[in-house]
């Protein structure tokens, strides 16, 4: 009996070996497959993704890369509201990152494609025209700044058609 299982023991044992990822690997193949999703035009599903590569390793060089993916997802889909938090959680959770300006240029053309006319809500007006002007104040010497300055030029023509819109109203009650 000892002979038996001391020879059934004896053949070569295959071992199968299960490689453990590391945290930045994971995080980088979610934010590749979100990439390729977004391609794909699933934009709700790839937000997820860039969002859950932030979540598995905060403190990684991509967790603020995919975070602003997430945002830009968002806007390129015209999610506006998503895209605004996103971009305000990202300013808040990475306010020493190299990409501030664009996220505070991408925040500002959240506001900006919310402009339905003069005669509505002015908060997205008055709000996409804070984000330009920081941007303008800020970081002057990008294209964000050169793109930022005609946003603000169109801004103040919507504001001064308020003011048209009001004094013609005004005119007309007498």
């Amino acid at each position: 009996m000892i002979l038996f299982s001391l020879l059934s023991c004896s053949k070569d044992i295959k071992i199968s070996e299960v490689k453990e990822k590391n945290l930045e690997d994971q995080m980088i193949e979610l934010y590749n497959e979100g990439y390729r999703v977004y391609l794909d035009g699933d934009t709700i599903f790839a937000a997820k993704k860039f969002n859950e590569a932030e979540l598995i390793f905060p403190q990684s060089d991509w967790a603020p890369k995919a975070a602003l993916m997430s945002a830009y997802v968002y806007y390129a889909d015209d999610y506006y509201k998503d895209a605004i938090y996103q971009l305000e959680r990202y300013l808040k959770v990475y306010p020493k990152h190299k990409d501030q300006d664009y996220a505070h240029f991408l925040l500002g053309m959240c506001f900006y494609e919310n402009i339905v006319d003069e005669k509505r809500d002015l908060e997205p007006l008055l709000r996409s025209k804070k984000e330009f002007e920081f941007v303008i104040k800020n970081y002057p010497s990008t294209d964000f700044a050169t793109d930022a300055k005609f946003k603000i030029e169109l801004i103040n023509d919507r504001l001064a058609g308020k003011e048209m819109y009001i004094g013609r109203h005004y005119l007309k009650s007498k």
